[in-house]
């Protein structure tokens, strides 16, 4: 049940309540550890911190909050024209890159359709074609380079379809809180079982995705909506070990053990990123303002929110780069004869991940204004980004 506040109650938009630093930091941990899981390949990052569980929780209750707010058709294209301009550039360079490189039609398999298919780099509502075999540069960027560009993609196509899909799920939500909040649990079990037969890999990679973080995402919407404030305080530190715990049980019967993580495991993945989302949403301090501890993460966490997709669009291809780059260490005879221990780590190649990403910061990041219709900044900074949004001037843009 939602209240209404009475007409002659005004609500001020002070600096201090801008933005939830609980949620930014949340957010910049996901994007950290995404990067970190990508290099690393660690089977257990996803486990410690389920990060897509994580961001599509809060990318549901903002959602949520934007649809409390305005009109559904107003707030899904404003949703979309955010997505959607960083997705574009990172096409216009990775496809023009294949295309140079010799990809075409004939390495699809299906001609007729190909160019049909590259529509999806522009509207994301299926999964982009990309050059499998596309030849590396000599040290410069390793082989394979645009599965690495393309593949991530599929985090924005499910992004797309929650948005898409938020104004009937939030009605659903309100009319039935815990049973639209389980449907996704109940589809991945059923998708898990193969019970059903889903034509075509494109719509089963729909389903699945759905399966698997929608239960996040409407976590989100229904933190918003006030949903889980309505549930006695004992309720989630007793459900969400349960559910992890069978999650995690799943995920040791199924090859954890062997290799495989989560991603590889929709249905584990299912409940244990639902677990770890109602347990951090439950949590929730809301904070307004940094406590004193964490004032120093200020700069930092809020420019990996305010560059978030730039930085997930593109930092695989900054790990292609520097994989390149360290596998001509090798060459040096010193460093191959007393220092193996050190080419053979991929430790040293973080910092330089991250100073890569930080250049394609630099140079794509602010596309991500324009979609918002903000100033391109080419280095995001806090104080200037609360001045701009709290002007009349920048209200009426």
């Amino acid at each position: 049940m939602t209240t209404t506040q009475p007409a002659d109650v005004t609500v001020p938009v002070p600096v201090a309540k801008g933005r939830d630093r609980y949620f930014d930091l949340l957010r910049a941990i996901a994007l950290f550890r995404v990067v970190l899981y990508h290099l690393m390949g660690w089977a257990w990052l996803p486990v410690v911190f389920p990060s897509m569980g994580v961001m599509f929780a809060l990318a549901g209750n903002l959602m949520a909050r934007s649809l409390a707010k305005g009109r559904a058709p107003t707030v899904v294209r404003g949703r979309l024209r955010r997505l959607l301009p960083p997705l574009w550039l990172l096409g216009a360079v990775g496809v023009t890159g294949m295309l140079a490189a010799g990809w075409g039609p004939d390495d699809d398999g299906h001609p007729g359709w190909w160019w049909l298919h590259l529509t999806f780099w522009i509207l994301p509502l299926s999964d982009p074609p990309f050059d499998e075999n596309v030849p590396g540069v000599h040290g410069l960027i390793t082989e394979g380079w645009a599965v690495d560009l393309g593949v991530p993609i599929w985090y924005l196509r499910a992004y797309l379809w929650f948005v898409l899909l938020s104004p009937l799920l939030l009605r659903a939500l309100r009319a039935a809180p815990w049973p639209t909040v389980l449907a996704p649990l109940a589809l991945s079990a059923v998708l898990e079982t193969g019970a059903v037969a889903v034509p075509g890999w494109r719509l089963e990679a729909g389903l699945s995705d759905f399966g698997t973080f929608g239960a996040c995402w409407l976590l989100g919407m229904a933190h918003q909506e006030g949903v889980l404030r309505r549930l006695p305080r004992y309720v989630v530190p007793s459900l969400a070990p349960a559910v992890a715990g069978t999650g995690l049980w799943y995920a040791l019967g199924h090859g954890f053990r062997e290799g495989h993580d989560l991603d590889d495991m929709p249905f584990a993945q299912s409940l244990w990123s639902f677990a770890a989302v109602l347990l951090l949403l439950h949590l929730s301090p809301s904070w307004s303002e940094w406590p004193g501890p964490l004032r120093r993460l200020d700069r930092l966490v809020t420019l990996l929110n305010a560059r978030a997709v730039t930085i997930y669009l593109w930092h695989n291809v900054c790990i292609d780069v520097v994989e390149a780059l360290w596998d001509r260490l090798w060459g040096i005879v010193w460093l191959e004869e007393h220092a193996t221990w050190l080419l053979n780590s991929s430790w040293p190649q973080l910092p330089a991940v991250w100073l890569l990403t930080a250049l394609c910061v630099v140079c794509f990041g602010w596309v991500e204004d324009l979609a918002a219709g903000r100033r391109p900044r080419l280095w995001p900074d806090r104080s200037r980004t609360l001045a701009q949004n709290l002007s009349p001037g920048s209200r009426r843009r």
